[in-house]
């Protein structure tokens, strides 16, 4: 479980952000994470507390936008979502695809008091 290592980096981003910021609470931190990211966002979520627990972070709560998986088919140039369509355009069933968005794993947003 990797999820609790990747939060500790998150929190010294966004301490770090505070400082430079003057910022001394954080209301809400939203995470933007890939539908094929290795990260789970339920994992985050029940990680979150312990996480931040003793920093500028703690008591805010964690938002988790999931962003789609999409691929552009190769063969006709529709986007579809690969994981629905398991792999396979739903346009002209090939699997010749390039992957677009799914893997990114971004802090959004940093709401502050």
């Amino acid at each position: 479980m990797h999820e609790i290592g990747v939060l500790f980096e998150i929190v010294k981003s966004v301490e770090q952000f505070a400082k430079e910021n003057d910022v001394e609470k954080i209301e809400t931190l939203v995470l933007q994470i890939g539908e094929l990211s290795s990260m789970v966002p339920k994992y985050l979520k029940n990680l979150y507390p312990a996480a931040v627990e003793g920093t500028i972070l703690d008591g805010s709560e964690l938002e988790i936008e999931v962003l789609p998986a999409n691929g552009l088919c190769k063969d006709c140039n529709k986007v579809f979502n690969v994981v629905i369509n398991k792999g396979i355009c739903p346009n002209c069933d090939t699997k010749n695809w390039e992957l677009l968005s799914g893997k990114e794993f971004y802090i959004k947003e940093i709401s502050c008091c």
